[in-house]
């Protein structure tokens, strides 16, 4: 990590680490367990909406992050699920808008 830091070795963020920590002893979970795909860019209109079915694990792969688009005003309507995590949400953010 610390070479990581200095020069860039690899790309996908803490993703190559974390599969060589695992070294393959994954399993395989349902599709619909996991919710991904909602880091889409609001700017660009790439919002998603949540699959149906029961959802375990919502993930926000790629940019466009919750935090930052509610920090931002140009949330998703799937944000304001995650919302209530977040710790510096300042105090004049509505969880309704």
């Amino acid at each position: 990590m610390a070479i990581q830091k200095q020069k860039r070795i690899y790309h996908l963020g803490s993703l190559p680490p974390f599969l060589l920590v695992l070294a393959g002893n994954i399993k395989a979970v349902d599709h619909r367990w996991n919710q991904h795909g909602l880091g889409g860019d609001n700017l660009e209109g790439k919002c998603r909406g949540l699959h149906p079915g029961p959802i375990s694990l919502l993930h926000w792969s790629g940019k466009g992050k919750p935090w930052l688009r509610l920090d931002s005003r140009k949330p998703c309507t799937v944000d304001h699920l995650w919302a209530p995590y977040d710790l510096y949400r300042p105090a004049t953010h509505s969880l309704e808008e």
